[in-house]
């Protein structure tokens, strides 16, 4: 019985271990997710969201590789988080702005007169420029739409996933005639 009772506490200890690491590995969040922190929203006010990101299977096949969010004309486009200017021009006729964070992660948001220059350290909130009209893709009655696009390094993901999204709180229901 002992022989057998040291193979059983080994094959427990196992399973147990073997159960731990498939539990911590369904709960952590997906490799390829964009990392939350110290980010905020791209414009003031918490914008709609006018086209959502579609990243396509493939890099040479069509999809929305950004976010749209609905503004207004002459709106101040903020950085949406701490970093360092890395662009400030035009790119295919439109205004854009770039921003380098920690991490390998870039910003990016067009159309957008800049008011930065490249090299400029920049903190979250930082005015980058003012959003202009004209972005394709922006639907009536919306009457400007800045594109919010994240890369990490050459990888594209939707930079809604910078943002903290405040955890649901379940709270308990009193049961009716529990007296409680």
């Amino acid at each position: 019985m002992t022989k057998f009772g040291a193979i059983l506490r080994a094959l427990t200890a196992t399973a147990t271990a073997s159960t731990l690491l498939a539990a911590a590995a369904l709960l952590a969040p997906p490799a390829d997710t964009a990392p939350t922190g110290d980010f905020d929203w791209p414009l003031h006010r918490r914008p709609r969201v006018v086209r959502p990101f579609d990243n396509p299977e493939h890099d040479w096949l069509p999809g929305h590789r950004g976010v749209d969010l609905g503004g207004v004309p002459d709106e101040a486009v903020l950085s949406a988080g701490a970093g360092v200017v890395v662009f400030a021009g035009t790119v295919a006729g439109k205004p854009v702005v770039s921003v380098d964070h920690p991490g390998g992660l870039r910003t990016t948001y067009e159309p957008v007169t800049a008011r930065v220059t490249p090299g400029l350290r920049v903190g979250r909130g930082t005015v980058l420029g003012t959003l202009e009209a004209g972005h394709p893709g922006c639907i009536s009655p919306v009457a400007a739409c800045l594109r919010w696009g994240l890369r990490r390094d050459r990888e594209y993901l939707d930079p809604l996933g910078l943002l903290r999204v405040a955890p649901v709180r379940l709270e308990p229901v009193e049961r009716r005639g529990s007296g409680g």
